[in-house]
């Protein structure tokens, strides 16, 4: 690999001085103007060298916010330091100057969050490990756990709003992806049903109806997720911790997790965009298999339908899994989070769709005397 100095051959200043504020106006926009300029100052108070490849994003992004479209020609040959920073620039295309202003801050916020990361004197993040759902970074990547092991990381309203609220942090974080697994045998038994036990005054229609609001913003919170998510499935999955795979990017499955959708022997039906998502990956036929008739996949099923990525043995799951984990964190943060984007925009849309018509049925099916007989049959079985 040919290995050159960006910054002192060419020079910090002349690669990230500041812009005349009156010319940033018109480039960005207020808005972007002081996280442009802020960016700028804080790349170089970075403790360590970030490396050739990211110096030559830097400079991509810098060149295409301030120029715009790269008109200039080719270096010759022989420059392989002017080639390399050409090909940076010229490889964003037509991107605006106004997007490209936005990627170089993401980017130095990465680069800035890496480098505070690598400090011995940096402490970690505190964690509540009472809490229903941790979240934590580590290695670059945001891990959302749900830590309710007796209860079987069954899912309560607060936790449906707790992990949408985690994922849009995750959104915000300058984390190159985010990783949802649970604490303990299983990765989650699915809706806690106790959330049906307390009746509000107004009636069961005010609770269905409430319950429609979160569950609908839940699930879009894993549709809009804009950064490759990644689960890890450590045990059995009940309900919509199985719906919800198809909207995640990569699913790694321990060998002995089981995967169950038993809506219709509960009176309800598909939720998180299971009706779209799963005919999509696995066909009709074999959606209907699980989603109709509540079939019970094992992993090895789940992995042959396309719902699982790939099963990792129990005996070295949990350093396997830290394996790759530790091994994606080290991608470059931008292609990861543009390629998520293009591969998953396509049906955005239609998810969103999907998702509004799936939480009114549910609301129907949640106050039917179908589902409100399975779930005083559960009660009973429980006492």
């Amino acid at each position: 690999m040919i290995t050159f100095k960006l910054f002192n051959n060419y020079g910090t200043q002349q690669l990230m001085r500041p812009i005349v504020p009156g010319i940033a106006r018109r480039l960005f926009g207020s808005t972007n103007q002081g996280d442009f300029e802020s960016a700028q100052e804080r790349v170089k108070q970075l403790s360590a060298d970030p490396g050739n490849e990211a110096k030559l994003k830097l400079y991509g992004f810098f060149k295409q916010a301030t120029l715009g479209v790269c008109n200039t020609p080719k270096p010759g040959m022989m420059d392989f330091v002017g080639k390399a920073k050409w090909s940076s620039w010229k490889e964003l295309g037509a991107m605006t100057k106004e997007e490209a202003a936005k990627c170089y801050v993401t980017y130095v916020n990465e680069l800035v969050s890496i480098d505070a990361g690598s400090s011995t004197n940096t402490p970690p993040s505190p964690v509540d490990k009472d809490a229903n759902i941790i979240y934590s970074i580590k290695h670059s990547y945001a891990e959302i756990r749900l830590n309710r092991p007796k209860k079987f990381n069954a899912i309560t309203w607060q936790m449906y709003g707790e992990i949408g609220e985690f994922l849009d942090r995750a959104r915000r974080d300058t984390v190159k992806f985010a990783v949802i697994t649970g604490t303990g045998d299983y990765y989650s038994s699915g809706n806690d049903l106790g959330n049906f036990a307390e009746i509000p005054p107004e009636g069961p229609e005010k609770m269905a109806k409430d319950g429609e609001k979160v569950l609908k913003k839940f699930v879009a919170s894993f549709i809009d997720f804009d950064k490759p998510l990644i689960a890890v499935v450590n045990g059995p999955a009940v309900g919509i911790p199985v719906t919800t795979l198809g909207l995640c990017d990569i699913v790694y499955a321990k060998d002995s997790a089981t995967f169950h959708t038993p809506f219709t022997s509960l009176g309800q039906s598909p939720e998180a965009c299971s009706s779209y998502t799963f005919p999509l990956m696995m066909g009709p036929a074999k959606a209907n298999e699980i989603l109709l008739f509540g079939k019970k996949l094992s992993a090895e099923e789940a992995c042959d339908r396309s719902l699982v990525t790939r099963v990792v043995p129990s005996g070295n799951f949990e350093e396997e899994i830290e394996s790759m984990l530790k091994k994606y964190s080290e991608l470059p943060p931008i292609s990861l989070r543009t390629s998520k984007q293009i591969i998953r925009n396509t049906h955005k849309e239609k998810l969103h769709d999907i998702n509004i018509k799936e939480c009114a049925l549910l609301a129907e099916r949640w106050i039917s005397d179908e589902c409100i007989s399975a779930i005083m049959k559960f009660f009973q079985r429980k006492k």
